[in-house]
């Protein structure tokens, strides 16, 4: 096992155990095999098989299909963060001559380069690599099917496009550069394009009848960086952990943050199912949790890993069959099981361990018009704005070292927060982003646009 069992209570540990039982049973899975991740390491192992006395631990590979896609992303955010592209630049730019050159380094890593779900005939995931030896064989004679940055559109070729951006700056092959800048370092030591003992065999099982049929397992050469990759349930959960947290030699939270914030265009469909994608994660709504991650097929395999930030639990679920179980929903079981059996315990309060004063001043209650907010100072350094009552706009903002602040999400994201004073020091307003605060509803003493009627407030009689 990864970890002790005991690390979770024994009534979560066989609530885990009786979800992927169910799942392998009715999914009809030859093998699945799953763990969970809470505080950033493996605290739970879980596997089901059809061949008794076989029981395949979390050091077993399984094709993770998609996946692999996200692992791209990583390379790719690393090309960024390193000054060498911008997310807004268009492919042109690195890797000219492809036809789909106008789509954004953004859009492929979202989604929305208007590229097709697949690439031309035969079935690129059960036929070699070989078939498609150039970039212009996976993308076609007509890439676009969609205007660029319009709408999402899951694309494979896309990040067979990311995959020749990497080779391109990096000077090696794709699998190279993952080996070296990813899974060595992450300590991903049973990851990579091929597969290694032991590894699990894919299988197809018959709609119709409990009988198998092997699947091919071919190398998808120019497809590789969407689906190529065989992993474990101990590495997956390392990767998950990363996912969550960052790791200076690969990348930074804050770099993960902007990957797991939705980044393409929802349609309606999506939207009332609570589907969104970033740049290289998937992004769902599910049990009233929001969970980040990616699924991943491959004929004779399915995989996926969910994440919830929040409640700092992930899970990985691994099966060898073409169809059966919905691994994206056991995945969100198992998060939830975790998290509701066993809520986080949150870090004690401390205290701040000094405060300007010219800044504990401006806390309190604001009004913007008739809406009443309040201000606050937290520990962690940040100010948060939210309405006293009910659903409003909410942020939290980062001082900037000049007495003004930055708003870090949602509608106050980027907008800039400062205290207006009048010629004696004293505080006429907050201007957030043209946004009048006072102290009062529509403060007289204070610069309301519109002004204030002489009158003042009145009833009616």
């Amino acid at each position: 096992m990864t970890t002790p069992q005991e690390e979770l209570l024994p009534a979560t540990s066989r609530a885990l155990l009786h979800r992927i039982a169910v799942a392998q049973a009715e999914g009809r899975a030859p093998s699945l095999v799953a763990a969970v991740v809470r505080d950033g390491r493996a605290v739970w192992h879980g596997a089901r098989t059809s061949v008794e006395g076989e029981e395949p631990d979390e050091h077993v590979q399984y094709r993770i299909g998609s996946i692999t896609k996200t692992f791209t992303a990583v390379l790719v955010m690393r090309l960024r963060d390193e000054g060498l592209l911008g997310l807004g630049d268009p492919l042109e730019k690195y890797v000219p001559g492809t036809g789909a050159g106008e789509a954004t380094i953004a859009d492929l890593l979202a989604h929305t380069g208007g590229l097709a779900a697949e690439s031309p005939g035969p079935w690129w995931e059960r036929t070699s690599g070989s078939l498609r030896p150039e970039l212009s064989d996976v993308l076609g004679e007509q890439p676009l099917l969609h205007p660029v940055g319009r709408r999402h559109h899951y694309s494979n070729p896309g990040y067979t496009l990311l995959g020749a951006l990497v080779e391109e700056l990096r000077g090696t092959s794709w699998g190279e550069a993952l080996r070296r800048e990813v899974l060595e370092p992450l300590g991903l030591n049973r990851t990579g394009v091929r597969p290694e003992a032991p590894h699990a065999g894919g299988w197809a099982v018959h709609p119709w009848a409990d009988v198998l049929l092997p699947e091919p397992a071919e190398d998808l050469g120019r497809m590789a960086p969407a689906g190529q990759l065989w992993s474990t349930t101990a590495d997956l959960a390392r990767f998950a952990a990363f996912l969550m947290k960052g790791d200076e030699r690969v990348l930074s939270a804050e770099t993960l943050r902007e990957m797991r914030t939705p980044a393409a265009p929802a349609e309606a469909a999506d939207v009332i199912s609570g589907d969104a994608y970033g740049l290289g994660l998937q992004v769902q709504s599910r049990h009233g949790r929001l969970l980040v991650g990616h699924s991943g097929s491959l004929p004779g395999f399915l995989a996926s890993v969910s994440i919830s930030v929040e409640d700092d639990v992930a899970a990985v679920v691994l099966a060898n069959c073409t169809s059966g179980p919905l691994v994206s929903g056991v995945c969100a079981d198992l998060v939830r099981i975790v998290a509701e059996s066993e809520p986080r315990i949150p870090a004690p309060w401390r205290p701040l361990r000094d405060v300007d004063p010219s800044m504990l001043e401006l806390t309190g209650q604001w009004y913007w018009g008739t809406y009443a907010f309040a201000l606050r100072l937290t520990a962690d350094g940040l100010a948060s704005l939210e309405p006293l009552s009910g659903n409003g706009r909410r942020s939290r903002f980062r001082p900037n070292g000049d007495g003004t602040w930055t708003g870090l999400e949602g509608y106050y994201a980027g907008e800039l927060l400062k205290a207006v004073r009048r010629p004696d020091g004293s505080v006429s307003h907050l201007d957030l982003g043209s946004f009048v605060f006072t102290r009062q509803p529509y403060d007289e003493a204070a610069p309301v646009p519109g002004g204030v009627d002489s009158e003042g407030w009145r009833g009616i009689g």
